[in-house]
């Protein structure tokens, strides 16, 4: 029986791409970077802001310095618009509403930073309760290391055997393996299906219906 189920945001329960190509665009282009188209993006996120923009640099352009006089105009313009074009994939809502009425609790662990994790979440998800909302936080490690995970399964007061961790992304299924819990890769994100199979989870879906069976949640 599972107690706990930890996802992913970017690519899991939200498509955030497009404002997430938006900003990055607008912050390039303040500095006259070349910009990106916006499927070019989701190789380019999945392991934090900083290193969204440094892929996003031109590659001789590539410094910490340029990094954050990136950051400097991605942060404030993604903070008004970051849900301009992001929305909930098809079944997501009716899965949290469902592990919500079966009591499991349901947390949130994002390399995205923690300001942005906590307003989308509380955008698009005002229904829910969440055990835990953690995005990138100062001093903690980002995914994979299973640091935040640990931490979610501290808060809620369950065994490591009763946790799912779902996600998109290699860094997703890596995470789950290195935190020891259920993993579950979800093939409509951002990242390729042969992608989330190298690191061989314990199950692969193609959308929400599979998850809320596999936790026989009907």
């Amino acid at each position: 029986m599972k107690r706990l189920v930890i996802f992913d945001l970017d690519g899991t329960l939200l498509n955030t791409i497009a404002d997430l190509a938006a900003a990055t665009n607008y912050a390039l282009n303040q500095f006259g970077y070349p910009t990106h188209d916006t499927d070019a993006y989701r190789f380019f996120v999945g392991n934090g802001i900083n290193k969204l923009f440094e892929r996003a640099l031109p590659e001789s352009e590539r410094t910490p310095e340029n990094v954050l006089r990136i950051r400097s105009q991605f942060v404030p313009y993604y903070n008004l618009h970051n849900a301009d074009l992001s929305r909930p994939y098809p079944g997501i809502e009716q899965l949290l509403t469902q592990l919500q009425e079966q009591h499991i609790q349901v947390a949130v662990a994002s390399n995205k930073y923690q300001e942005a994790t906590e307003k989308l979440i509380r955008q698009y998800f005002p229904s829910i309760h969440f055990t835990a909302v953690f995005g990138q936080r100062e001093n903690v490690p980002t995914k994979p290391d299973p640091q935040v995970i640990h931490e979610i399964i501290g808060i809620s007061g369950v065994q490591k055997e009763e946790v799912v961790y779902i996600g998109d992304s290699g860094v997703d299924m890596q995470t789950g393996l290195n935190a020891g819990v259920t993993t579950i890769g979800v093939c409509w994100g951002f990242r390729p299906k042969n992608e989330l199979e190298a690191f061989q989870p314990d199950l692969l879906v193609e959308n929400p219906e599979e998850i809320a069976d596999f936790l026989q949640l009907a």
